[in-house]
């Protein structure tokens, strides 16, 4: 296929309002980088030990408390260093001996590997799907802590979450789908992720919900192992209780977290944000289904996500259309790099104005169109 790109300028009355359709950094709501800028003087540059920001920090707990309906005993907790460090810390913290991994694209392989490598840990149990799919946890009574991705941001694959019939700690990775897709704590012992995708703010910052046996667990392997400080679990969860994390956090992240919690809550909490990624996915896997050259990557409707679509496409040059839609100012579409396949990937978050979805589907239509000439 050619690699030079076509002058093809999609009309104006087909674009979406926002462009922006990454999975990670995801959209940022334009106002609250006004409320941000507003708050520049009197917030950025001040002391995170000092009321300013700990009462900001304060209020992102108490949200996502309220946001996921979290019962009694229930604590969150926040450090540095995103989902990926938390992998590391959850070696150190919360899997006592022998862990099981769910492992279905790239991002939840990840934490598997982090568990074998780590020294003081057997080895753990991997349970494997293709891509596309995802398998289920299976008992173990060797296992004493299940991990589980809620949303495999590779490959556009939701899972329902629900509790293996055994005993042992669920720990969740929902970094793509926390805020965006239903769950019930009831079913799980620590949800953790990271702000950049439903929560549209940036990285580099990792929180855990945490039931109260986990809370349990973190504070009985406390000064069992060596842990270095800035993956100790329960300094975390002391300097949480106390509203703020052991070392410096990005405070602009923090503040866009905590706006982005609160427009959640005002308009209806997580089943309105929720309901709106269910209408943009409606809208992207309809448009795929009745269009010829368009298929949704996901085969079984069920275990296909709200917030991150993946769409194949055949005769049609997907990564052609993604560098004609970006040169339109409608990015990041682009197939995960390491899937490999001749697709779209795109991301319907609740901050994504589901009209804008809508609007991406006709501009793809535009440009296939043209390229087939």
């Amino acid at each position: 296929m050619s690699t030079e790109t076509p002058n093809i300028v999609i009309p104006r009355d087909l674009l979406p309002r926002d462009g922006r359709f990454g999975c990670g950094p995801s959209k940022v709501r334009p106002e609250v980088v006004g409320e941000l800028t507003g708050v520049s003087v009197s917030y950025l540059g001040t002391s995170h030990r000092q009321k300013t920001v700990k009462s900001v920090v304060g209020s992102v707990r108490r949200g996502l408390a309220e946001l996921f309906a979290l019962p009694e005993g229930w604590e969150v907790l926040i450090g540095n260093g995103g989902a990926t460090l938390f992998w590391d810390v959850a070696t150190f913290g919360l899997i006592e001996r022998r862990s099981q991994h769910l492992s279905f694209g790239e991002f939840s392989s990840k934490f598997g590997q982090a568990a074998a490598a780590a020294p003081h840990l057997e080895d753990p149990v991997i349970v494997t799907s293709e891509p596309g799919t995802h398998p289920q946890p299976v008992p173990d009574a060797t296992v004493d802590a299940y991990c589980l991705t809620h949303n495999e941001t590779s490959t556009g694959v939701a899972m329902r979450l629900t509790r293996p019939q055994a005993d042992g700690l669920v720990l969740v990775d929902a970094t793509s789908g926390a805020g965006g897709l239903r769950w019930d704590p009831s079913q799980v012992d620590v949800y953790y992720f990271s702000p950049q995708k439903c929560f549209a703010s940036d990285g580099g910052l990792w929180l855990a919900c945490c039931s109260p046996a986990a809370v349990e667990r973190i504070e009985r392997l406390a000064g069992s192992r060596w842990v270095p400080a800035s993956l100790d679990l329960k300094i975390a969860l002391d300097n949480s209780r106390l509203d703020q994390t052991y070392n410096t956090p990005a405070l602009a992240t923090i503040f866009m977290l905590e706006r982005q919690i609160a427009w959640m809550l005002e308009n209806g909490g997580l089943e309105w944000a929720a309901s709106r990624s269910d209408t943009s996915a409606a809208t992207l896997y309809g448009w795929a289904e009745r269009t010829p050259y368009a298929t949704p990557y996901v085969a079984e409707p069920a275990h296909r996500s709200p917030v991150v679509g993946t769409i194949d496409l055949e005769g049609v040059d997907a990564a052609m259309v993604s560098k004609i839609l970006r040169a339109n100012g409608v990015v990041d579409t682009e197939a995960y790099r390491k899937l490999g396949r001749n697709q779209l990937r795109i991301g319907m978050f609740p901050a994504i104005d589901p009209a804008d979805v809508e609007a991406l589907t006709a501009c793809v239509d535009h440009v296939a169109g043209a390229l087939a000439g």
